[in-house]
């Protein structure tokens, strides 16, 4: 196995498709994410203000690197309606090179708006 690359895979939680759709455009749109997916009809059984909750959720699987990580949680934070959203990246230890040289190519370089 190679080493880790810069890349990573955020998971994010909304309540709703159409709030999946605002935040992923947004993350795309500001080249902070080169791809993201929008999985409706997830179940997500969590403890909350010290109740169990089990709700109905849909998953934003987002494509992006390293080091634009915490620009895309800024991003989310201010656009989530939840209080504590789940913003968690997991790195990409391999994958299709010219996959992941696309994902370098379309998002946003440091100091690039």
């Amino acid at each position: 196995m190679s080493a880790q690359t810069d890349k990573v895979v955020v998971l994010i939680t909304v309540p709703t498709e159409e709030d999946a759709g605002k935040i992923a455009r947004h993350l795309v749109e500001k080249r902070l994410a080169a791809c993201v997916n929008i999985v409706p009809g997830i179940r997500s059984i969590y403890t909350w203000e010290g109740e169990v909750c089990d709700e109905g959720e849909v998953l934003l699987v987002v494509k992006s690197r390293t080091d634009l990580f915490a620009r895309v949680a800024e991003a989310v934070s201010g656009r989530h309606p939840y209080t504590v959203p789940e913003i968690i990246a997991l790195p990409i230890v391999s994958g299709s090179e010219s996959y992941l040289d696309w994902i370098g190519q379309v998002t946003t370089r440091a100091g690039e708006e």
